[in-house]
């Protein structure tokens, strides 16, 4: 199956846990950027994560294949942000 098409400004799920800004898969942030990934090799998203309320928790740079577009049917749910130490 194709990988549907990441978009600036779209909102986005984490596939993978990124433990040291505290984010869990399944958590939604917003595309604002596309840049070189840490490891070189691929593109880069950079995302900005949001509070239930819209304050700015974190901006990451994650490959852009550790996210996928959000789709119908799924159900959003909220948690409190656990900071790495």
């Amino acid at each position: 199956m194709k990988k549907a098409k990441l978009e600036l400004y779209k909102e986005v799920a984490l596939l993978r846990d990124v433990p040291e800004h505290g984010l869990k898969r399944g958590d939604v942030a917003t595309i604002v950027d596309f840049a070189p990934s840490k490891d070189g090799k691929s593109r880069g998203a950079v995302l900005e994560v949001f509070d239930a309320v819209g304050n700015t928790l974190a901006v990451v740079i994650v490959p852009d294949h550790h996210v996928e577009p959000l789709h119908a049917g799924e159900v959003l749910s909220v948690r409190t942000l656990a900071r790495a130490s």
